[in-house]
């Protein structure tokens, strides 16, 4: 993108991500002029992907979920090509592989859990009440219950400690990015709902095919990538060449730390670290698109992306994705490939390490008590939003930049913001 001189916009909204895509279209759907200014090459933020020796690799394990209300609201699903996961999750414990699946989706494949081999009667009556109550209850109810931890939670419910460390420790380790269960309540209330109302899927082209949808629906002109701010000025933003875009009002939509250094004072959450690692196999260890983890704690979750969609491959073998928390280093590359044999049960050695990513920040860590959604609104004229501002979800950071759209409309009706005595 290239500035000259001055230019002018009702509003400038830093960080092409999506709480940045959701704010830009709500303001220009209204009729203002905005201009959307990207960084990177492309819009997306942590929603990217990337195409690596013939394999498609998101940068980090992501999945999608269909039940999410901004989700609805905003993206024509069936032109994302949506591939499914199996609506279960395998763990691996120490006396062997447990299936936990959803029987109201697939009663066949419930044998773990209706033979008691996953779960007891009385985990089954309680983990059955708490999701009825979750998936039933009016949103305003969920966000009104008194705020503890995720295991608090849990343990009030009436889940046996056997199964919160069996099934949900795991499990929500890769939901959450964080090990103990410290996460607030009432996001794993929202979380779980979502979970029972929504499919797990993936778009058939990466998970940036998501931003790529929400971008294309912009008018002409509004996005511009390449553009990296280097400070705000009373008047809207400036480039490191001296050049200017003046504004009424400036969303600064990009992630916490980043956003810090644009505006200070910044409260910056602390982040979870997430790294991926990428392995291609001439088998596939798991003929089925389900997610495996771990309660051994040696990585948060596994599956086999090409049993999702053959087509992130594109020569026939088998693309293998791993999380854990952290960093990554040789020696824990070998570690997480130990590990994947005695899981898979399979020889791993022969395993090509495709990719892999680490992921600063890639979630806020969200303990109680945790506020579902706060305001954007900084100052006159100067607002923040994205995920770290609501749930640390795509449905947080859709909703965040909901809202700082709603709220500098509300500002420049009333003429609250910096610059709103202006006409450009």
């Amino acid at each position: 993108m290239v500035v000259t001189g001055k230019e002018c916009a009702d509003v400038v909204v830093i960080g092409a991500g999506a709480a940045g895509l959701a704010c830009a279209a709500d303001l220009a759907t209204r009729g203002l002029s905005v201009r959307l200014l990207e960084a990177d090459e492309a819009p997306g933020g942590r929603m990217r992907t990337d195409r690596v020796a013939g394999f498609t690799v998101d940068r980090g394990f992501q999945v999608f979920n269909t039940s999410y209300p901004q989700v609805k609201h905003r993206l024509h699903l069936r032109r994302l090509r949506l591939r499914r996961f199996n609506p279960a999750v395998l763990v691996s414990t120490t006396r062997g592989m447990r299936r936990y699946t959803d029987p109201t989706r697939d009663l066949r494949g419930s044998g773990d859990l209706l033979t008691w081999r996953a779960a007891s009667p009385r985990d089954l009556l309680a983990v059955g009440a708490l999701s009825a109550r979750d998936m039933l209850e009016p949103a305003a109810m969920l966000r009104a219950r008194p705020d503890t931890t995720t295991r608090i939670a849990l343990t009030k419910a009436g889940v046996s400690q056997d199964l919160i460390d069996t099934f949900f420790r795991p499990f929500l380790s890769g939901v959450f990015l964080e090990e103990d269960l410290d996460t607030s309540s009432r996001v794993f209330h929202f979380v779980w709902r979502t979970f029972l109302r929504g499919t797990l899927c993936l778009p058939a082209e990466g998970i940036q095919a998501v931003p790529a949808q929400l971008a294309s629906g912009l008018p002409s002109g509004v996005l511009s990538t390449e553009a990296r701010v280097d400070r705000l000025t009373d008047d809207g933003v400036q480039f490191a060449d001296g050049a200017e875009i003046h504004a009424r009002a400036v969303v600064v939509a990009t992630g916490a730390r980043a956003a810090a250094h644009l505006v200070t004072g910044l409260h910056v959450p602390t982040g979870r670290t997430v790294s991926t690692i990428y392995h291609a196999a001439e088998r596939s260890p798991l003929a089925e698109p389900t997610l495996v983890v771990d309660a051994g704690r040696r990585f948060l979750n596994t599956c086999v992306l090409t049993e999702v969609h053959p087509g992130f491959a594109t020569d026939g073998r088998a693309l293998v994705s791993t999380s854990v928390l952290g960093e990554l280093s040789p020696e824990r590359d070998d570690r997480i490939r130990e590990a994947l044999a005695e899981v898979y049960e399979v020889d791993t050695k022969s395993w090509e390490t495709v990719h892999r990513i680490t992921v600063p920040d890639a979630l806020p860590a969200m303990p109680p008590p945790y506020p579902l959604t706060r305001t954007t609104r900084l100052s006159a004229g100067r607002y923040v939003c994205g995920d770290h501002r609501a749930t640390g979800s795509l449905q947080g950071a859709l909703a965040s930049g909901a809202r700082a759209a709603r709220e500098v409309l509300a500002d420049l009706d009333h003429g609250r913001t910096r610059t709103g005595s202006r006409s450009w």
